[in-house]
């Protein structure tokens, strides 16, 4: 699953290699490495572990999308896709669509001087760009527009016209006060430097599109020491309006252009009459890849994490949407591990890969775990299934985005959606809430009741007995889950979808996402329950009815 679009600290990560005594946490009972053993036509939780040890192990270095390990684990699913005897359904008769994705890297050699002085890319200040082709700052001047969500306390849009805007309040707010700036500067504070540094130096991933060649703006960030670069003077001498240096030279990017792919299989229906339309069940393939900052120490990173779980759930009877997030200094302060105690149960392991194994390596092998179901199974449902793989889910849903503009089979032949993301924990240590049967559930009634009522009837008529949580599908929920995964993609289209997770835990986007902490009972429950609503929708004598409205397919979501 995408993380949510509020920044999260990257210190409390680094910091939890550094932390020391308290007591050791209890360790997974699942080994660290597992040797395959054949899959057969049932949906059990030792074919998923199987799988998902394959799938999420270090080989396969983060299964970052545009990476080396993303092409290794397409290469997996599209070997065992292909042993089942599925249908390719990507490009020129293969298993494999390719997502022309780009990426950027800022380019730490562009030469920038504000006046005669050099300015340095990553320490004087952090450009960031959201996209398209960033408009050249080379000649322009600087003008400090004190705080513009005061209108008293600023400069003119007139005043801003053609210049480097330099605000000392949201920079989201100078972009409506200041429509024709050429670029915007705002201060960030000591303690956000080494997060924005990370997010604005790595890497980024988008989609190619026409909106490549947008013309947009930098929002450069500068720390407190670097104000007077900028301003020629300090900031506690600037009022609104003061002209600050001329900057010369450019902030530019390094493009390169990584091979990504959705892996897209079809099993075709039993009905000659319904066999050209497709019930689509997903997942995504990609997670983070490796850790660019160097390796942490695995153990005491979960152990503080867990603790930071812990003392979030107590106070607030709610998970944390991201570890160690939402917890006070003083929380933090009070978590200390004891390292020796944690080493004397079994050898310091560092660790610098993302393995993805619930995020999304559950939703992955659980897709494979129906299509093989399906795949072996005499009675083929009415209607044909299509397995889509997606990648760079991570970095923005680019391949499900990729896949529903431009379908390898038509676009309204599809029924309905369902998307897997996340199903290989739900405990309670893992969620208020969790347990055996905990499921949530977003978006199923959304386009269609009929969906909603389907996939509750089937999980009593089938003797599935989850209990699912709706919490997380209302509407203007402040996680906005319903639009943080491929499902939307499809729904965007107007074609009904169910999301379906087992949701958060303290490993979610950690370095400790790995397969021996998987409950692998819960992850087949959940794939066998998915693919009875998949058989169910597959074999109606009508086509789920769609009856809420339809978003624009090429509008902002909101839940």
């Amino acid at each position: 699953m995408t993380r949510s679009i509020r920044i999260i600290t990257p210190a409390l990560i680094a910091a939890a290699s550094l932390v020391l005594p308290a007591t050791a946490p209890a360790q997974s009972a699942l080994p660290l490495k597992q040797s395959p053993k054949p899959t057969t036509a049932a949906i059990t939780a030792a074919d998923a572990m199987t799988r998902l040890y394959i799938f999420a192990d270090d080989s396969m270095m983060g299964r970052r999308a545009g990476d080396e390990g993303g092409m290794k684990g397409t290469a997996y699913i599209e070997r065992e896709v292909r042993r089942l005897g599925l249908i390719p359904a990507g490009d020129s008769g293969t298993f494999f669509q390719a997502v022309p994705l780009y990426s950027r890297t800022v380019d730490l050699t562009a030469p920038l001087m504000a006046d005669s002085e050099r300015v340095v890319a990553g320490t004087d200040f952090i450009p960031l760009s959201g996209g398209g082709i960033p408009k050249s700052i080379d000649g322009l001047q600087v003008i400090f527009a004190g705080n513009p969500a005061d209108s008293t306390a600023s400069i003119t849009s007139q005043q801003a016209a053609g210049k480097v805007v330099f605000v000392a309040g949201p920079s989201v707010a100078a972009g409506r006060r200041y429509p024709d700036a050429a670029a915007f500067m705002t201060i960030i504070p000591q303690s956000q430097i080494p997060q924005f540094r990370a997010f604005a130096l790595n890497r980024s991933v988008h989609l190619r599109s026409d909106r490549d060649t947008v013309q947009t703006r930098w929002t450069i960030v500068v720390p407190m020491a670097s104000v007077t670069k900028f301003l020629g003077v300090p900031l506690e001498n600037t009022r609104p309006g003061t002209v600050g240096r001329t900057l010369h030279g450019a902030v530019r990017y390094t493009i390169a252009l990584p091979p990504a792919r959705n892996v897209v299989a079809i099993l075709r229906g039993s009905d000659p009459k319904l066999r050209g339309e497709f019930v689509a069940i997903g997942a995504h393939n990609d997670h983070l890849g490796v850790r660019r900052a160097g390796p942490l120490d695995h153990d005491s990173l979960k152990a503080y994490n867990d603790a930071a779980e812990r003392i979030y759930v107590a106070r607030t009877h709610e998970g944390t949407q991201f570890p160690g997030a939402g917890l006070t200094p003083e929380e933090r302060a009070s978590i200390h591990i004891n390292v020796d105690s944690l080493h004397r149960i079994r050898p310091a392991r560092l660790d610098s890969i993302y393995n993805g194994a619930d995020d999304d390596g559950s939703g992955s092998v659980g897709v494979l775990e129906i299509a093989e179901k399906f795949a072996l199974s005499s009675q083929k449902p009415r209607r044909s299934l299509i397995f889509v793989w997606h990648t760079a889910e991570e970095a923005g849903l680019f391949g499900s985005e990729y896949f529903t503009d431009n379908p390898t089979v038509p676009r309204d032949s599809i029924v309905g959606q369902l998307n897997i993301d996340m199903i290989g924990r739900g405990e309670a240590g893992d969620i208020p809430g969790g347990g055996p049967h905990y499921l949530e559930l977003i978006g199923s009634r959304r386009l269609s009741t009929e969906m909603g009522d389907l996939v509750e009837a089937v999980n009593k008529s089938g003797g599935h007995n989850f209990v699912f949580d709706y919490t997380f599908d209302a509407n203007g929920h402040p996680e906005n889950i319903y639009c943080r995964s491929d499902h939307y993609e499809y729904a965007r289209y107007g074609i009904p979808i169910t999301f379906i997770t087992t949701g958060g835990h303290s490993d979610y986007h950690q370095l400790t996402d790995e397969p021996q902490y998987i409950n692998y009972p819960h992850l087949a429950r959940v794939a066998s329950f998915v693919a009875d609503v998949a058989a169910q929708i597959a074999n109606l004598d009508h086509r789920l009815v769609v009856d809420k409205p339809k978003p624009d397919p090429h509008g902002e979501c909101r839940q």
